[in-house]
């Protein structure tokens, strides 16, 4: 017969495992977007194939953080604190899969932009990517100290971050009404830019997860629209 403390001691692993494996996610996320808006600037088409590969092992780890949470509902019934945990786990889970995708939108742009001039508001559009990228490392560092207080300063960046993807958009157009030799790039760019602008949708979704997991109360809901609107895969 197998004792309670076997039954404790595998319950506490399986949690462990669960929560390191969304820790293990956000790194590899960190690191996807990172390296896809590198290959755009360097225009390093390597940087950009291995973030489009890269990408499946985000994949095979939300599934396995799948599977985790469905084997503890089923055979742990988890109580309280540690039932937040295991369905926040799997809120993140998405979301940090979500950014992979993006990043990898963003790469597969990067290839199709490597032989063309990049004019436009370049510089804008790294200056965006560089605040999505704080907000990620933030909300992941708030997600591993377990700091519910990250909430506020999120909803102040987000829309700072939704300011400028809108500022981004205007100068892609007034680009591409003075001269529509640049609406192709314009056009691409446009689409890095509202995947970057996602990409921090997504980090305040999951310090909103992060706050819900601590302090058992969700912030003022924020609609997060249906992903099925933006960029789709290329090819």
């Amino acid at each position: 017969m197998v004792s309670d403390n076997h039954i404790v001691k595998a319950y506490t692993e399986e949690i462990a495992q669960m929560t390191g494996l969304i820790s293990e996610m956000g790194g590899y996320a960190q690191v996807a977007v990172a390296n896809a808006v590198e290959a755009l600037r360097k225009r390093d088409s390597e940087l950009a194939v291995k973030v489009i590969e890269d990408d499946k092992r985000l994949d095979a780890m939300e599934a396995q953080v799948s599977a985790l949470v469905i084997r503890l509902l089923a055979l742990r019934q988890p109580m309280a604190i540690d039932l937040r945990t295991v369905f926040v786990s799997l809120k993140i889970s998405s979301d940090l899969e979500r950014i992979g995708d993006y990043a990898k939108n963003i790469a597969k742009r990067s290839l199709l932009l490597k032989d063309m001039p990049l004019t436009g508001p370049i510089n804008s559009i790294h200056n965006l990517s560089r605040m999505v990228q704080v907000m990620l490392h933030e909300v992941l560092d708030a997600y591993a100290a377990g700091n519910a207080e990250i909430s506020e300063q999120l909803r102040v960046r987000d829309q700072a971050v939704d300011a400028a993807h809108t500022s981004v958009f205007r100068e892609l157009l007034t680009y591409m009404m003075e001269d529509p030799r640049t609406i192709t790039v314009s056009m691409h760019l446009a689409f890095i830019a509202k995947s970057l602008e996602r990409i921090g949708d997504h980090s305040t979704n999951i310090g909103e997860n992060v706050v819900f997991q601590v302090d058992g109360e969700r912030p003022v809901e924020r609609h997060l629209a249906d992903d099925a609107q933006d960029d789709q895969p290329i090819g």
